[in-house]
């Protein structure tokens, strides 16, 4: 456990020793692609449960009435 903590610090000696447009960058390169993906789950998730309980529970999803036929 102490190797992972020492090499955490390192870690972040060395980001916050960087330059600030390198620091942007990375933030930029590992934070925009997480809330991007937590974006869509938490929209996945709200559609159908928004379907599921809704007024009308027999409704299908948003995402599932544009790709079958009717």
């Amino acid at each position: 456990m102490q190797g992972l903590a020492d090499w955490w610090s390192d870690i972040e000696l060395w980001l916050i020793s960087s330059p600030f447009v390198l620091q942007f960058a990375l933030v930029m390169a590992v934070l925009l692609p997480l809330c991007v993906v937590a974006a869509f789950l938490i929209d996945r998730v709200i559609d159908y449960a928004s379907a599921r309980f809704g007024h009308a529970p027999q409704e299908k999803p948003l995402s599932r009435r544009a790709t079958d036929p009717e």
